[in-house]
């Protein structure tokens, strides 16, 4: 990975969006600082496309999209996008399937869950879970303590087993019936909402992320950067980011930002 000093001056003046994660790459240590926030809020004012793509639920999804400095919001890992309609006031909802799919994917999802509750002494299911719409989040570090790496990649085998695909982000392993992930809903609402074809324009966007569900998007972007604590995954990493920021977090996400704002002056 290059230093984030060496993303060229040009390709930096011609970023119109930026795509991030949003716990350990916007958040440091489970917090929003007002640092990250203004970032966000800042490469918003300087008419940046800013989209959070995140594994976090819709329920967390419907309040991001409709009260952080944000054009949309891609959630639960590739499930869906949500933006908020300031003209009509109104909330837009696009899922990849529709209510009875998730509400039949949920069912099946149950049976995964107790066997993983039973069989990894120490996780839990992730206490966002009750307001997710299409995936199964397990808790190895947020609100436990942090399990061994074996333990991680036995939920993913339990999993993977059951016919989930399976990530591991930087705080859960999250799972879900579908062949999907980030980069698949991003193009899907670039080309929905802005008429982007990402395959022909995705030099113009820089994605920010740090763990392993993010390496679809890592592997897609050529302006694809990781903060520092993306280290920290070792070989779990199986893509890694072109850039890396000095610092880790939300300070790296900073970093980004005001590499980015002061090419604009």
């Amino acid at each position: 990975m290059k230093p984030l000093s060496a993303l060229p001056a040009a390709t930096v003046k011609a970023i119109s969006g930026v795509f991030c994660d949003v716990d350990d790459t916007l958040t440091s240590e489970g917090k929003l600082t007002a640092r990250a926030y203004t970032a966000l809020e800042r490469l918003h004012a300087d008419g940046k496309l800013v989209l959070p793509i995140t594994g976090r639920p819709a329920g967390w999804c419907d309040h991001i999209a409709r009260m952080w400095p944000v054009d949309a919001v891609v959630g639960e890992n590739g499930a869906f996008y949500f933006y908020y309609d300031a003209a009509h006031k109104k909330l837009g909802q696009r899922f990849l399937f529709d209510a009875a799919t998730r509400a039949a994917n949920r069912e099946k999802m149950a049976a995964v869950r107790e066997r993983i509750l039973r069989e990894v002494p120490g996780c839990a299911l992730a206490s966002d879970q009750l307001y997710r719409e299409a995936d199964l989040a397990i808790d190895y570090c947020e609100d436990v303590p942090r399990l061994p790496p074996a333990e991680i990649d036995r939920i993913v085998a339990l999993m993977r087993a059951a016919g989930m695909t399976a990530k591991i982000s930087s705080i859960h392993v999250n799972g879900w019936f579908g062949d999907y992930d980030k980069l698949g809903m991003t193009r899907t609402l670039m080309q929905e909402r802005y008429g982007v074809d990402l395959a022909r324009d995705e030099a113009k966007y820089l994605f920010v992320g740090d763990s392993p569900n993010d390496a679809p998007m890592f592997r897609f972007f050529s302006n694809s950067v990781g903060v520092a604590n993306v280290a920290d995954f070792g070989v779990r990493l199986t893509e890694t980011p072109v850039y890396v920021t000095d610092r880790r977090s939300g300070e790296g996400f900073v970093e980004v930002a005001e590499l980015l704002l002061g090419a604009n002056g």
